[in-house]
């Protein structure tokens, strides 16, 4: 995906104030008018001029590209990473215009946490008195918070304008209970931690998206936990017990004589809680101990010796016409 440079488009520089943005983006789209511009390219220029002020006039929208950029490398595909949107509260509102680019689109359009609003993020009642905007934010934690539940206080960052037209990002400490079994995707409401309401009106509701950070041992998908268990040559060929470590401690896991690598085993309800709860699922990587002395190799050309085994034989003929 190709990477626009909005302050580029723009012609400003990265620390630009709202006043600048806003006098850059007029003298800009009265040049490239179609209406009144000559230039050949002047209907792409002039959308490509307003796609730019959509983002950089919004401080959400421009501190979320902002974090993008710092990820991008020059002559590279454009990937952002998967983590890079959380941490950053955001009102609920979607996006304004048409016929923006593919990148914008994906940054920004109703797919993203910038796009669509994930709480009804407009504002109700009517008159003076009014609801408050709904806000959303994406946040990480560890596995173990949903296993055990748990209570956390979690930093979030507010981007906004300060008086002199500068983007700043504000930051607030907020108390969160994380509750037992929930899973990526699902949300945390916290009531009247939303925008002030206006006119005296209750305060929006704030939102957080839950996402898993890494874990050094399991891999989650939905409630079911995944781990990657090395066993010894010995171990795969003999069977016998082990012990496995899950969120809620060791087990013994039997396993089962012959198993290969890449075996799957289950720990029934292992897993997250839930209705029902996930299952641990276990996959067995076969480790191949070093020969590190000559009593070791000698061990291992008896195996080689004792056993009539190919472990290539089945591809034998491949390719052969």
């Amino acid at each position: 995906m190709e990477y626009k440079d909005y302050y580029d488009i723009l012609g400003v520089s990265r620390d630009a104030t709202q006043d600048e943005i806003k006098k850059a983006y007029r003298k800009l789209a009265r040049k490239y008018h179609p209406d009144v511009s000559e230039a050949a390219d002047a209907e792409e220029r002039f959308k490509e001029v307003g796609e730019a002020y959509e983002v950089l006039s919004d401080a959400e929208k421009r501190a979320a590209y902002d974090q993008l950029g710092s990820n991008w490398q020059q002559g590279q595909d454009f990937r952002p990473p998967p983590d890079w949107d959380t941490g950053f509260e955001f009102r609920g509102g979607g996006f304004a215009g048409e016929g923006f680019s593919d990148f914008f689109e994906f940054v920004f359009g109703g797919g993203s946490p910038f796009g669509a609003g994930m709480g009804g993020g407009s504002a109700r009642g009517s008159g003076y008195r009014s609801q408050g905007e709904d806000h959303h934010a994406k946040v990480a934690i560890d596995p173990e918070d949903s296993y055990q539940g748990a209570a956390r206080t979690i930093t979030l960052e507010v981007p906004e304008y300060d008086q002199q037209g500068r983007l700043v990002r504000r930051q607030r400490q907020i108390e969160v209970r994380i509750p037992k079994g929930i899973t990526s995707g699902q949300r945390i409401r916290l009531s009247g931690q939303g925008a002030t309401g206006m006119g005296g009106g209750p305060a929006g509701d704030l939102y957080l998206e839950v996402e898993f950070r890494p874990h050094r041992l399991f891999q989650v998908d939905g409630h079911d936990l995944t781990l990657e268990l090395p066993v010894a040559p010995w171990e795969a060929a003999l069977g016998g017990k082990v012990s496995v470590p899950t969120l809620g401690g060791s087990v013994e896991l039997k396993i089962p004589e012959g198993s290969v690598s890449g075996q799957r085993l289950r720990l029934k309800g292992r897993g997250l809680p839930g209705n029902p709860a996930g299952n641990q699922y276990v996959r067995l990587r076969i480790d191949v101990p070093p020969a590190r002395t000559e009593e070791q190799r000698r061990l291992y050309e008896q195996m080689r010796d004792g056993f009539d085994f190919d472990p290539r034989g089945g591809m034998r003929g491949a390719g052969n016409t």
